[in-house]
C-alpha cells in the first residue's frame, strides 16, 4: 500500500438511518456532501453494525474486536453491570497509528469508555464526555463568545408520555440559535482548524494524520435551528410501513420498549413532524461534513487523504412503534451507511458484500501499511474499495447484550433471511424478500422447519468459530449437529459424551 495516500479523515455520526441519504436512494432532503463522497468512492449496501448501541460498537471500531470479545457491552448511562472500559493492554488502532508516527486526532463524541478518555488511546483533541451535545462544555461556550453567538435555548419540544404518566423522553425541539452556533458547526470548525495544523506538519515533515470527527447527531433528541426544523413539510411525510407493528408473535420486550418511548401517546401529526425534523438534522450534518471536505480540497489534501463515512448504528424513528434503539434486531438499527473514498481507487463503486463497522479497523491499519492481524474480528475493505473480485462471507453475525437491562441476542443475516435467537423469549425469523419491513415472525411455521434448523446450525458454527460462548445455550436447545465437546464442561460423565464431527 506504499502508493496509497496515508492521511485519513474518519467521519462518523450517531444513530443514522441508511434510508436518509441520497446515495442510498432517499429523496426527502438533500445530502450533497455524502452523495458526492459516494459517487467518487465506494458505497457499501450491506454494511452492518456489530451491535446497535453506542459504546460497544465504538469499542469494536477502536479494537477490531466483536463486543463479546472486548467485553465493553453497555453504555455507561444505563450500565447493567458490564465493564465500562477496555481491559488493560487491549489492542487499539489509534495507538498503532501513533506509534507509526501519525498525528492522531478525535473531535466530538468519544463514548467508548467511562474512566478512560480518547487521550488514553493516543488521540489528541478536545475531550467531550457523554452521549449528547455538551452545550455547557467550556470550549463550546468559548467558541460562542469568540463569534458573538447567542447561547443554547430550545422551544417546541416533542415528547410522549411514559407508562407511569410522567413526561417522556425529549425527542426533538426547535433550537433558538443560528446554524453557526450549533454544536455541529462548532465541531466542524474545530475539525477544520485541526486539519489546517495537520496539513502544515504533513507538508513540512511528511507526518501523515488520522482525524476522526464524530458528530453526536442525528441521535435524538433532534434539536436543530429553524431552517432545518422546518426544512421538511410534515404533511409530505408518511409513517414507516412498520409503524403498523402489532407485536403479534414477537418477543414481549419490544412492546415494552414501545411503551417506554411513548409512541402510542403521540399523535400521527407529531410522529410525522418528528420524522421531518430527523431528516432536517441529517441535512444539517451533511452541510457540516461538506465544510470539512471542502477544507481538505482548499488545503490541497483531497488527493492525499482517504475519507470514511459511517455511524455507530441506526435509529428507529417510529419504525416498529419504537424510537432510539434497543433489544430488537431490525434492519432500521443494524444496517447502516458505509462509504469509503481512497484517492486513486475507482469512483462510483457499489459493493453488496456483508461488511461491518468493525472492518474499518483493519482498513485503517491497511491504509497505514500496518499489520492488521491484531484486529481479530476485522477484515480490510480496501480490495472491495478497489473494485476487486474477492471471496467474502455470505452472511453476517451481530450481537446485543442489553441496554436498560441484560438482554442477550444473536443475529444471523443472510441475503434473504434473518434469524434472531432470544434465549429468554421468542426466537425470530424474517423472510426479507417477502417481508422487507420485518412484520411477520415466521420462526414457528411448520414449513420453515428445515430452514430454521439450517440457519440455527450455521449461526451455531459461526459462534463456535469466533469463540462466542453464546453457543453453549444453542447446544442444549436446538438441533445444531453432532457434538465434539463435553456440553457439561465437566468431563465427569464419560459414558454420555460421544464426540462426533459437526
Amino acid at each position: 500500500m506504499s502508493t496509497t495516500p496515508r492521511n485519513m479523515l474518519f467521519l462518523m455520526t450517531d444513530q443514522h438511518r441508511v434510508d436518509t441519504l441520497g446515495a442510498y436512494g432517499a429523496q426527502r432532503v438533500p445530502t450533497p456532501a455524502l452523495d458526492r463522497l459516494a459517487a467518487t468512492g465506494a458505497r457499501f449496501d450491506s454494511w452492518y453494525t456489530p451491535t446497535a448501541i453506542c459504546t460497544p460498537s465504538r469499542a469494536s471500531l477502536l479494537t477490531g474486536q466483536a463486543p463479546f470479545r472486548h467485553k465493553v457491552l453497555a453504555n455507561h448511562e444505563r450500565n447493567v453491570g458490564y465493564i465500562e472500559d477496555l481491559p488493560d493492554h487491549t489492542f487499539t488502532f489509534s495507538e498503532q497509528l501513533r506509534g507509526a508516527g501519525y498525528n492522531v486526532g478525535l473531535l466530538g463524541k468519544w463514548h467508548a469508555g467511562t474512566e478512560r478518555r480518547a487521550s488514553d488511546y493516543g488521540f489528541e483533541g478536545i475531550p467531550i464526555d457523554g452521549w449528547h451535545n455538551d452545550v455547557e462544555h467550556p470550549d463550546y461556550l468559548a467558541y460562542l463568545a469568540e463569534e458573538s453567538l447567542p447561547p443554547y435555548r430550545i422551544t417546541d419540544r416533542i415528547r410522549g408520555v411514559l407508562p407511569n404518566g410522567g413526561p417522556g423522553n425529549l425527542l426533538a425541539a426547535r433550537l433558538q440559535q443560528p446554524l453557526e452556533a450549533t454544536f455541529e458547526h462548532y465541531l466542524a470548525t474545530r475539525a477544520i482548524q485541526m486539519i489546517e495544523r495537520y496539513a502544515e506538519e504533513f507538508r513540512t515533515g511528511e507526518r501523515p494524520f488520522f482525524l476522526a470527527l464524530h458528530f453526536f447527531g442525528p441521535h435524538l433528541p433532534y434539536i436543530v435551528p429553524d431552517e432545518y426544523f422546518d426544512l421538511v413539510d410534515p404533511e409530505t411525510v408518511e409513517l414507516p410501513v412498520s409503524a403498523t407493528e402489532n407485536f403479534h408473535g414477537k418477543p414481549p420486550v419490544q412492546q415494552n420498549y414501545s411503551a417506554h418511548w411513548g409512541f402510542d401517546t403521540m399523535s400521527e401529526a407529531e410522529s410525522r413532524k418528528l420524522i421531518a425534523v430527523y431528516h432536517g438534522y441529517v441535512a444539517m450534518i451533511d452541510h457540516e461534513i461538506g465544510r470539512v471536505i471542502a477544507a481538505l480540497e482548499r488545503l490541497g489534501l483531497a488527493e492525499e487523504t482517504s475519507v470514511f463515512f459511517t455511524c455507530d448504528h441506526g435509529e428507529f424513528t417510529g419504525a416498529h412503534r419504537l424510537h432510539d434503539k434497543g433489544p430488537a434486531m431490525y434492519e432500521d438499527i443494524y444496517r447502516t451507511p458505509g462509504i469509503i473514498r481512497v484517492p486513486g481507487s475507482p469512483e462510483g463503486v457499489v459493493r453488496d458484500e456483508f461488511v461491518s463497522l468493525t472492518d474499518c479497523t483493519a482498513t485503517i491499519l491497511d491504509l497505514a501499511g500496518l499489520d492488521t492481524s491484531a484486529a481479530v474480528d476485522s477484515r480490510s475493505l480496501l480490495p472491495l474499495v478497489a473494485g476487486e473480485e474477492v471471496a467474502w462471507q455470505e452472511d453476517i453475525v451481530c450481537e446485543f447484550h442489553g441496554h436498560h437491562f441484560p438482554y442477550p441476542q444473536r443475529m444471523l443475516r443472510t441475503r434473504r433471511y434473518k434469524l434472531v435467537v432470544n434465549p429468554d423469549s421468542i426466537n425470530e425469523l424474517y423472510d426479507l424478500e417477502r417481508d422487507p419491513h420485518e412484520l411477520q415472525n415466521v420462526y414457528e411455521l411448520a414449513e420453515n422447519e428445515e430452514l430454521r434448523t439450517r440457519l440455527l446450525t450455521r449461526l451455531y458454527r459461526l459462534l463456535r468459530e469466533r469463540g462466542d460462548n453464546f453457543y453453549h445455550w444453542m447446544t442444549a436447545m436446538y438441533e445444531v449437529g453432532g457434538l465434539d465437546y463435553d456440553p457439561s464442561q465437566s468431563v465427569l460423565d464419560n459414558e454420555t459424551y460421544q464426540p462426533s464431527a459437526l
